[in-house]
């Protein structure tokens, strides 16, 4: 299990590649990477992501650690970013492997509804109008639910 909370750019299909090549009896390796997405007028200048040192490590770790028990997985991988980020700029990336492809697939989607909703990450968004806190969203705590 990887888990890593950095404010640097990260290469997702050189993380994906070496996930997967280290995986030796896995039979299916699903990811995720999410990207900032522009506002629907297309003013987002950046988004700002706050969070707390060791807090943050420690509990994607639990989450993690959660997976992993409540999933038959070879392996977890988490990569958050902080700091600002521009538009089109990624800023995560789940992978999961396990020897069949549902439990990889489950797992990935419990991390990526657990990171949506209760990671401890604050996000800001800077428009050249205002900048504003990103309030939680109903649909992504009704999506904690299934679990």
């Amino acid at each position: 299990m990887k888990i890593l909370v950095q404010d640097a750019p990260f290469d997702a299909g050189a993380e994906l590649n070496a996930f997967t090549q280290s995986q030796a009896n896995a039979g299916a390796v699903v990811s995720f990477t999410g990207i900032v997405r522009d506002l629907d007028d297309g003013g987002l200048q950046q988004m700002d992501i706050e969070h707390y040192p060791g807090m943050t490590e420690r509990a994607l770790e639990k989450i993690a650690l959660d997976a992993m028990e409540r999933w038959d997985l070879g392996d977890a991988l988490v990569i958050h970013r902080y700091g600002p980020l521009k538009p089109q700029e990624q800023i995560m990336m789940v992978a999961t492997s396990s020897k069949h492809r549902k439990d990889a697939f489950e797992a990935a989607d419990f991390l990526m509804d657990y990171l949506k909703s209760r990671a401890p990450f604050w996000k800001k968004e800077k428009t050249a109008d205002a900048d504003g806190w990103v309030a939680s969203k109903q649909e992504d705590e009704d999506a904690l639910e299934r679990w």
